[in-house]
């Protein structure tokens, strides 16, 4: 298996400024640095080819003929960050290498193919993971058209063209736009969506078996430093301070540990104290006030109350930005259940209280 996460710590795509060739040439990298087994010469030949344009743009030093698998994933790596770290630069690459990507798809095919015939005893396939690429913020053109589009869509044949099973992870609102059709038949088969882990019902009770699966997370992740330590007296002060980050994250694993990585920044010796889980939870709710627009405060109202959105872009957007969570559950006849809820955090947001507070007293008055 290759696994890479495109965006996130090490960030090999930008985010902010995302293109289809930079996601290709991430893959390739980690295709090389991953896969051992395989023969690396398509792939490098493919970079020799062009690698005088790199030279003349400045961006290596290594002359062709000395290219070999451990400089060229050196030097492949370098170009990542550039793409990365450095817009000018970013669009020189681009401009030389996106006229060139099937002929790349076509190495990178080759390079898999004796990958997959030199396979470890036991093992028959190939799969590479693209984890994070849903982080990717939408850009519109003057056409209306997003780089989302672009992407996962007029890209789709080029996604799909390496010769291995592929996990790509795409944006929630892509999957509840009118592009979920255009997704469905680009890849043969309905995006698997993954809801959030329901720690609450939809009428704001604790849902038991969601909560203690989140408190499972925490406790493998920490087993993998302190396999000894008790959670409740030993890692947090109170088994109440570890249930109220697993509440607030909305059974987002994710942001789950985003609040723990706060709270223990703000801990100079275990156990991590109620004090510090509180500042945690008030520091990280104060990243999602400015994140609604004005106009907005009243649909998350809407959403609290009826645990339903609306097919509309705005509601799409506060999903994209974790404003607003998914849950599934199944009913007494199997079928999956959809329903929705803004972020925890949201509700200690003044703003949000005064549009709940509003639409719950219009809703009351006779």
């Amino acid at each position: 298996m290759v696994y890479f996460a495109a965006v996130g710590e090490t960030e090999d795509v930008d985010p902010e400024d995302a293109q289809y060739s930079d996601i290709l040439f991430t893959c390739t990298r980690y295709l090389l640095e991953q896969v051992k087994n395989a023969d690396p010469k398509p792939v490098l030949g493919w970079f020799r080819e062009r690698w005088q344009g790199l030279k003349d743009l400045g961006l290596t030093q290594i002359e062709a003929e000395n290219l070999n698998i451990e400089v060229g994933i050196q030097e492949i790596s370098k170009l990542s960050t550039t793409i990365r770290a450095v817009p000018s630069e970013r669009q020189k690459i681009r401009r030389l290498v996106n006229p060139d990507t099937p002929a790349l798809i076509e190495a990178l095919n080759d390079f898999i193919n004796d990958a997959r015939r030199n396979l470890p005893p036991g093992k028959t396939k190939l799969v590479m993971i693209a984890d994070n690429l849903d982080r990717i913020v939408p850009v519109y053109g003057d056409d209306g058209r997003s780089n989302h589009d672009e992407i996962f869509l007029e890209r789709s044949g080029q996604l799909r063209g390496l010769n291995c099973h592929l996990i790509y992870t795409i944006p929630i609102s892509m999957v509840h736009s009118n592009r979920a059709s255009d997704l469905q038949s680009n890849y043969s088969c309905n995006p698997r969506l993954l809801p959030m882990v329901m720690v609450k019902t939809p009428n704001g009770e604790i849902y038991p078996p969601g909560l203690e699966r989140m408190k499972t997370l925490v406790e493998k992740r920490i087993r993998t430093v302190l396999p000894d330590a008790e959670l409740a007296g030993g890692v947090f002060e109170t088994a109440e301070a570890l249930e109220q980050l697993c509440l607030m994250s909305g059974g987002h694993m994710r942001e789950l540990f985003l609040l723990l990585k706060e709270a223990v920044n703000r801990t100079r010796s275990l156990p991590i104290s109620t004090q510090a889980m509180r500042r945690a939870i008030t520091e990280t709710r104060a990243t999602y006030r400015p994140v609604p627009q004005a106009d907005q405060w009243a649909l998350l109202a809407r959403v609290a109350q009826t645990k339903r959105i609306e097919n509309e872009q705005a509601y799409r957007d506060l999903m994209f930005r974790r404003c607003i969570m998914e849950y599934r559950y199944l009913d007494s006849e199997g079928e999956i259940c959809p329903w929705y809820d803004v972020h925890p955090l949201i509700r200690g947001i003044q703003e949000f209280k005064d549009a709940f507070a509003k639409l719950s007293a219009e809703g009351a008055a006779p």
